[in-house]
């Protein structure tokens, strides 16, 4: 059965994604958003598919192991036969820097070791195209085979004999060997010399860009391999961040709650850009901030878009893929996502919260200027006009409107925020202006979103939900966290919607009826927000258990089943990785307090 016991590779120009056996799972060329080439993993039952996979089969299969080289994106698999045989599989997808560029192919590189014994093997290469409609078909040459579909040919460079690939004969691994499979282009040097200097360049990357990392005392290793993950869901090009890799994991079983995570959310900016803040990798958080200005710089007074294209594409039209059979037979399958349609007025607040950096942030080579500054002001306008308008919510409602609490907050934070940049820049006139936006939106979410005999604030304005993102209100700096509404919202919050050691988005039901699985990122703002009002060690048992539930590479999803820790969601979820890496950084004692 299919499950997300996933390893991820990536180069910040694709990814692949492979299973405890080896298996290449999931995988979309050339970039994060196109037509996944590999795709059995939401083709149904993993035992039933026939296509859409890449692995490497030992005969007479016992058991595998499975880790990350220290500190790197390279992935090892090693599996064992009954007798005692072993192969080491090293998967990666090339990144180092070459004459001044970043060089980063999308070409998977995968070395196989025989380290006990002669292994036998074989290896099943069976590419598709138009989201698994089709097998690729093949042309032989004499080390490599061409793939070949409508418009594109991919080629396998083998050391291996290209006839035992062909047919899936199985064969003793006398030796080391390699194959790489990308781009129709022949390489420069032998295979294994090619592979060769790849891996040990793509090592050497890896392990100086996580040196320059800062990280708390404790969970080194989590926040490590949480950083590394964020940063391979980048897409260098433009300085997109997609909020996942996968299309259609539902969140829970038995749901029809599929959607295409492959793109990028506004509503993650300022998270995103505070968790690389914290990790003091201003290089990608320099990049996610010039494609954020490039939103940005078009707005003038039109409506931003929920979420963009990596390369800031606006029409992400949902449909559904009828030739794949879902996750664990979970239909339907989607490509695209209806919600670059729906109204988000939260949207603008974190924006303009993620550009703030830029004015603040001394390190980083283009820091804000009055230019940047206007074009903020222009989704400052946007804050004062919507932040009391009914809009979709940060949860994507598609049924019903109402006027969010969440989004008039953000409105507020927007126009709190351009104020403080107005001050520091010395534009007073601009200041005093902002900050009476400020206060004005305040006032107002104060009237009518606070429930005085409940003491808590709600989830809209004179409603009587409530849903996780009020936990935010201290993070936001709404109010303090000694403030007596902000210590009853977040008691009134975990009483509704705290399961064990986890937490639900909301509960009243939606479009799809009540959600049964936790969100966790939800989880990591209740840990957040017990560790604001003194509850310490309460929201450091939570943070524990949520790092219990990462799979055994220590990757998250984006939901989980609060009665059996099961993952669910888009996989890997670049907001569990924002939230393992903020949580991390709240709770941990200080490198002073450890010696």
């Amino acid at each position: 059965m299919s499950n997300l016991e996933l390893g991820i590779i990536g180069n910040c120009m694709y990814s692949a994604l492979i299973d405890r056996k080896g298996r290449v799972v999931w995988c979309c060329l050339p970039r994060f958003d196109g037509d996944p080439i590999f795709c059995s993993l939401i083709n149904g039952d993993e035992d039933d598919v026939q296509e859409g996979f890449f692995d490497i089969v030992i005969d007479d299969f016992s058991h595998s192991e499975q880790h990350y080289e220290h500190n790197t994106a390279i992935l090892v698999t090693t599996l064992y036969d009954q007798h005692g045989a072993a192969v080491q599989i090293t998967d990666f997808a090339p990144r180092f820097r070459r004459y001044g560029h970043m060089h980063r192919s999308q070409r998977l590189i995968r070395r196989l070791q025989p380290i006990n014994g002669t292994p036998r093997i074989s290896i099943r290469m069976r590419p598709t195209y138009d989201y698994g409609a089709r097998p690729m078909q093949t042309i032989q040459g004499s080390n490599y085979i061409q793939y070949v579909a409508p418009g594109t040919c991919f080629r396998m460079s083998t050391d291996m004999p290209v006839s035992y690939i062909l047919d899936e004969t199985p064969f003793l691994l006398e030796e080391p060997s390699a194959l790489t499979f990308g781009p129709d282009e022949p390489l420069r040097y032998t295979v294994a010399e090619a592979t060769r200097e790849s891996y040990e360049q793509t090592l050497q990357y890896w392990r100086e860009w996580t040196r320059s990392l800062s990280i708390p005392f404790e969970w080194q290793k989590a926040v490590i391999r949480a950083a590394i993950t964020l940063k391979l869901c980048c897409f260098e090009e433009t300085g997109a961040v997609i909020a996942a890799m996968t299309t259609s994991i539902p969140e829970a079983a038995g749901t029809e709650r599929n959607w295409d995570y492959r793109y990028c959310w506004l509503r993650d900016a300022y998270f995103v850009v505070s968790a690389l803040n914290r990790l003091g990798a201003t290089g990608t958080m320099e990049e996610y901030l010039d494609y954020i200005s490039n939103i940005a710089a078009v707005a003038d007074d039109r409506l931003l878009q929920p979420v963009y294209g990596i390369a800031l594409e606006k029409k992400l039209i949902e449909c559904t893929i009828r030739s794949l059979r879902g996750y664990r037979n979970h239909r339907p399958v989607r490509v695209g996502n209806q919600a670059y349609e729906h109204i988000q007025n939260d949207i603008y607040g974190s924006v303009i919260m993620a550009a703030t950096q830029a004015f603040f942030d001394r390190r980083l080579a283009h820091p804000g200027d009055r230019r940047l500054f206007e074009r903020l002001e222009n989704l400052g306008r946007q804050c004062t006009r919507l932040y009391n308008v009914p809009d979709a919510s940060l949860w994507e409602f598609r049924g019903f409107s109402r006027v969010h609490t969440f989004s008039a907050i953000m409105c507020w934070a927007g126009c709190d925020r351009l104020a403080r940049i107005a001050d520091h820049m010395e534009l007073y006139d601009r200041g005093q202006y902002w900050h009476a936006q400020a206060e004005r939106i305040r006032t107002e979410i104060e009237a009518n979103a606070y429930d005085p005999e409940r003491n808590t604030f709600v989830g809209s304005f004179g409603g009587s939900e409530l849903d996780a993102s009020l936990l935010l209100l201290h993070d936001l700096q709404f109010l303090a966290a000694d403030d007596p509404r902000f210590i009853g919202t977040v008691e009134a919050v975990e009483k509704e919607l705290r399961r064990g050691n986890h937490m639900m988005r909301y509960m009243d039901p939606d479009d799809f009826g009540a959600p049964r699985n936790a969100f966790n990122i939800c989880t990591f703002w209740m840990i957040g927000a017990l560790a604001a009002i003194g509850r310490t060690e309460d929201a450091r048992g939570m943070f524990e258990e949520m790092l219990s539930c990462r799979n055994h590479l220590g990757l998250l999803s984006e939901d989980i089943d609060p009665q059996t820790g099961e993952m669910w969601g888009n996989f890997p979820q670049t907001y569990s990785m924002v939230g393992i890496i903020h949580s991390a950084m709240v709770l941990s004692k200080s490198w002073e307090e450890a010696f």
